[in-house]
């Protein structure tokens, strides 16, 4: 069977689900509300579904990898957005070189663990 996959669109949970909608929407995301319980946040072509929803050990093991162009200005972007003071909880790290490529780490209200990377070129 041949099919052609349009988008991935991870589910996640969220302790608090207001304070987790506020701090997508000052990351840069866009939100579409789908329920009073649920809603799609989407940056470009990538976006995935916040839920008002908490198991702890589902939410404690849930990581997402960003793949972003330019890691050191996305993470000067984000830092600028001082989301750590607005989020107690939120934390955010510094770049961590890797021999496949960087990344940095941001953890968020909910303690959900964001990869965001920068693949190195393949040498030819």
């Amino acid at each position: 069977m041949q099919y052609t996959p349009k988008s991935i669109r991870p589910f996640i949970g969220a302790i608090d689900f207001t304070i987790s909608r506020n701090f997508y929407l000052d990351l840069g995301f866009e939100e579409f509300k789908i329920s009073p319980k649920m809603a799609y946040f989407k940056m470009g072509d990538f976006g995935f579904y916040l839920q008002d929803a908490y198991v702890k050990d589902w939410v404690d093991n849930t990581m997402l990898f960003l793949e972003v162009e330019n890691l050191e200005k996305h993470l000067e972007v984000i830092t600028n957005l001082n989301l750590t003071k607005k989020y107690p909880t939120v934390r955010i790290s510094n770049i961590a070189e890797n021999d496949w490529g960087n990344e940095f780490f941001i953890h968020d209200p909910s303690g959900i663990l964001w990869h965001i990377g920068e693949f190195k070129m393949e040498k030819q």
